[in-house]
C-alpha cells in the first residue's frame, strides 16, 4: 500500500440507482494480531468508558481519531494524529481502486457479508437511497467538522437492499483463505475483509446496482453529513470526490442484519408522576417482582402499542387498548406504516400528549442497553421507557413511502468496525 489519490470516479454522472464505486482505501498496514486492537465501534455507541479502553489497549487505536474531543482544538489534533499514522506507515493507501468485500462473524453462526465502496449521494426524493430516521443537528455538526478536519470518511453508512445480482455474487464467491485481513474485536466479531480490483467486476456490479435503491439501516447521521459536506464543497469547488461517501451495502435476502430497540430515557420526571398522568387513558400493569428484560421480552406477544416503564424498583407493562395513543399519532399527511410504529406512539401519543413533554434531548435521551436505559433514567430523576425492536418490514415500509421514523429508532446490528476501511478524499503526505 502507498499514499496518493484515492477515488477513482468522482466526476461521473448520476445513475438511475445505486452507484458504488472502487477506491483506494486508507487502511491499517499491521499484522491482524495488531489490527484487532486498532479497531472500535462507531463513534455513536463509544462512551467515556469505552473509549478509555480501547486506548489504553493500543493508544493508536482509530477511536482517537473517529471520536476527538467536540472542539477545534480536538478536531484539529484528529487531524494531525491520522497525518502521523499516514507518514508513519501505520496507515497506507491501497495501490488500485477496489471494491471491498467485508464480513462479520460472531462465532455462532451469524454470519453478515456486505460489500463496500464509495456511494454516490442521491437526494432521498430520488429514490434511490432511503433514510427512515430523522437526525439532529448536533451529531451532524459534529460529524462535518470531523470530517472536514481529516479530509476523510472514517466509518461507513451501513445500506441494505434486496440483491440477488452481480453485487451478491461477488460478496458470496471470495475465497475464504485469500482475504486480504483479519481482526478480531474485544467484542468477540470476528472482522475479514476481501479487496477486489477486477475492473470487469467493478462493471457487472454498476450494471447490476444501477437499477436498485437501498434502505440506510445505520449512520443516518453520517449521511446528512456527506450531504451537507456536498453541498459545502460544491459551492467552492464543484464536482468531486465529496460527491460520494464511504458505504458498506449488504444484501438482506443473504446477510441481513438484526434490528433492535433503542430505549428512550424520561428524564426529570418521576415514573409515579408519569403513571398519574397515563391512567385513565392506557392500561398500566404493575410487574413488581419481575426483571424488566423479562416484562419486554413478554410484550413482544401483546397487541397494538406496547412498552415497558421502569426506575429500577418498580417495571409497568403500559399498552393502549382503546387506541388513544394511537390517535395521536396519526397526521393527515403520512402514511399508516408511520404511525402503527411504537416508536412513533412513544413520542407523539405518550411523551408529546399524554405526559406533556417537549420532544427534546433535554426530556427525552436514548440507550442501546436495558440496564444502560435504567441507569440513566435514575441519574435523571426519571425513568427508562423500554421499546420492543421495529421489525425491519415495517422499516421499509415507512422509508418506501418517504416517511421519517423518531430519531434513533432502530438499532441494526453487528455494526461494522470503524479503522478497517477508511476514504481520504485527498493526498495525505
Amino acid at each position: 500500500m502507498t499514499s496518493g489519490p484515492t477515488d477513482a470516479t468522482t466526476r461521473d454522472a448520476p445513475t438511475r440507482g445505486l452507484s458504488l464505486a472502487p477506491f483506494r482505501a486508507l487502511r491499517p498496514d499491521v499484522d491482524d494480531v495488531r489490527l484487532g486492537r486498532l479497531l472500535s465501534p462507531p463513534y455513536d455507541v463509544i462512551d467515556a468508558a469505552t473509549r478509555r479502553r480501547l486506548l489504553d489497549g493500543d493508544p493508536d487505536n482509530v477511536v482517537a481519531v473517529v471520536l476527538p474531543d467536540p472542539t477545534p482544538t480536538g478536531y484539529a489534533e484528529a487531524s494531525e494524529l491520522l497525518r502521523r499514522w499516514v507518514k508513519s506507515g501505520l496507515f497506507a493507501v491501497d495501490d488500485a481502486p477496489a471494491l471491498y468485500v467485508y464480513e462479520m462473524n460472531d462465532g455462532n453462526g451469524s454470519v453478515t457479508r456486505g460489500l463496500m465502496g464509495a456511494v454516490e449521494l442521491r437526494d432521498p426524493d430520488d429514490g434511490v437511497i432511503l433514510p427512515h430516521e430523522n437526525t439532529m443537528a448536533g451529531p451532524v455538526a459534529d460529524r462535518l467538522a470531523v470530517m472536514t478536519a481529516t479530509d476523510a470518511d472514517l466509518e461507513p453508512i451501513y445500506l441494505v437492499y434486496d440483491g440477488g445480482g452481480a453485487a451478491s455474487q461477488v460478496v458470496r464467491d471470495v475465497d475464504p483463505s485469500r482475504s486480504t485481513a483479519e481482526a478480531t474485536t474485544p467484542d468477540g466479531l470476528v472482522h475479514r475483509l476481501w479487496t477486489v480490483t477486477d475492473p470487469a467486476v467493478h462493471e457487472a456490479v454498476a450494471a447490476d446496482l444501477g437499477t436498485r435503491r437501498a434502505l440506510i439501516a445505520d449512520g443516518h447521521h453520517r449521511y446528512a453529513t456527506y450531504r451537507e459536506r456536498q453541498r459545502l464543497r460544491r459551492d467552492i469547488d464543484g464536482p468531486g470526490p465529496w460527491d460520494r461517501g464511504l458505504a458498506l451495502l449488504v444484501d438482506s435476502s443473504a446477510y441481513g442484519p438484526q434490528v433492535h430497540a433503542i430505549h428512550r430515557v424520561i428524564n426529570g420526571l418521576p415514573l409515579h408522576e408519569a403513571l398519574e398522568r397515563l391512567r385513565g387513558s392506557t392500561t398500566i400493569e404493575d410487574r413488581h417482582d419481575t426483571d424488566p428484560q423479562s416484562v419486554l421480552a413478554a410484550a413482544d406477544s401483546a397487541p397494538g402499542f406496547a412498552v415497558v416503564l421502569t426506575d429500577g424498583d418498580r417495571t409497568v407493562l403500559v399498552t393502549d387498548p382503546d387506541g388513544t395513543l394511537a390517535a395521536a399519532a396519526i397526521r393527515a399527511d403520512e402514511p399508516a406504516a408511520l404511525a402503527d410504529l411504537d416508536v412513533t406512539v412513544v413520542h407523539r401519543g405518550l411523551v408529546e400528549r399524554t405526559l406533556g413533554l417537549r420532544d427534546d434531548v433535554d426530556s427525552v435521551g436514548y440507550a442501546h442497553s436495558v440496564t444502560e436505559a435504567i441507569e440513566a433514567g435514575r441519574a435523571a430523576g426519571g425513568f427508562a421507557l423500554l421499546l420492543r425492536p421495529t421489525p425491519v418490514a415495517a422499516v421499509a415500509a415507512v422509508a418506501a413511502h418517504g416517511a421519517r421514523m423518531p430519531r434513533k429508532s432502530t438499532l441494526f446490528t453487528p455494526k461494522p468496525a470503524s479503522g478497517l476501511v477508511m476514504r481520504s478524499l485527498s493526498v495525505l503526505p
